[in-house]
């Protein structure tokens, strides 16, 4: 989402007013909406953050990695598992990081002054990140619109918060009339592992960077585990600047182990697929329409929405209003059944 504070606004992330530091806008920040509802910090059920809510088990995993620095080969085992999930070229052209939010910080540090095009209303951080690199940014609601005077182009796919997708040959397409000029096609693809036919991430193309994020789809942000997909040029000089063991390799054994876990990562597709038809009808029991999305989560529109937004803050519920999407609310999926109950009860009292 572009973030209001570009208008002079300083809003929370969650949307509400906040007189605090300039906050990134996105969800999770569960904290910042206890201090603006007034209401304690525990027993909040965050629905803001497009998580899975079903995490990938790790309690069978060993520790032994935390008692050592990563070396050589944990390093080539991480890049070696990353490059067969997401079908990448080779494990030269994958570079671990500590959260996807780490490498689109860098991507504009080891850029030239450029001009860049943000396609449409998405994840506001791409379009900050570059403008305080010092790049000349735009936002421009289509690819199309971005087919000239840019030397990069940035979008998501899906993307969020509308799940719209673009074709993938499209996309190879676009990165190689940039690459011709020196310019890059970034693609964030942090909801692809719920449509891998979308990903570019096998495509090996100059000019062409690939992002990844693990906790999304793996119910573990927490973790802080993102991978660049790029060539092999590009991905060594990613991989410096990020400096050496910038992945804990705690981290980098849970990923090895959920990457090799074929059964999981299908079962759990279909696990999604059944939530998602869920609150589809969940929602719609309470005459909201889902307009768009992803199975991880779901958009609503409805003049009622900054409304409901705090209503279900009230009941310490915490969902996505958008100050520059006024009419729109974004759901993540519950959890345990308890959580869906509780969700039911605060939205009957929100159309209440």
């Amino acid at each position: 989402m572009t973030s209001p504070t570009e208008d002079g606004v300083r809003m929370m992330a969650g949307g509400y007013p906040f007189d605090g530091a300039d906050l990134p806008h996105h969800g999770g920040d569960v904290a910042a909406a206890a201090r603006a509802f007034g209401l304690p910090r525990t027993g909040w059920l965050d629905l803001s953050t497009a998580v899975n809510p079903h995490a990938y088990p790790v309690a069978s995993i060993s520790y032994e990695g935390n008692l050592r620095l990563p070396d050589s080969d944990d390093d080539r085992s991480l890049r070696e598992a990353a490059a067969g999930y997401y079908r990448a070229p080779d494990a030269c052209s994958v570079v671990p990081a500590p959260g996807s939010q780490a490498l689109i910080r860098w991507l504009p540090r080891l850029r030239a002054r450029s001009r860049v095009a943000v396609v449409g209303t998405t994840f506001a951080e791409h379009a900050r990140s570059w403008r305080i690199a010092g790049h000349e940014v735009a936002l421009v609601p289509e690819l199309d619109e971005a087919a000239v005077g840019f030397d990069v182009v940035v979008l998501c796919n899906p993307n969020t918060p509308d799940g719209r997708r673009t074709a993938p040959d499209r996309l190879v397409g676009e990165a190689r009339r940039l690459a011709a000029d020196g310019g890059w096609l970034v693609v964030d693809e942090a909801f692809a592992d719920l449509a891998p036919d979308v990903s570019v991430a096998a495509a090996a193309c100059p000019g062409l960077v690939v992002l990844r994020s693990f906790g999304k789809f793996f119910g573990l942000p927490g973790l802080r585990l993102g991978f660049a997909v790029a060539d092999a040029d590009l991905a060594r000089t990613l991989s410096d600047a990020l400096g050496p063991w910038a992945v804990s390799g705690w981290a980098g054994a849970i990923a090895c182990a959920a990457f090799a876990d074929e059964a999981w990562i299908e079962g759990m597709r279909a696990t999604l697929a059944r939530d998602a038809q869920r609150m589809d009808a969940l929602l719609a029991d309470h005459a909201l329409e889902v307009v768009a999305g992803t199975a991880l989560f779901h958009v609503v529109e409805t003049p009622n929405a900054k409304r409901i937004f705090e209503s279900l803050a009230s009941a310490r519920i915490l969902v996505r209003w958008f100050p520059d999407m006024p009419g729109s609310l974004r759901f993540g999926l519950p959890g345990p059944r308890r959580d869906w109950e509780r969700l039911r009860r605060a939205l009957e009292g929100a159309a209440g």
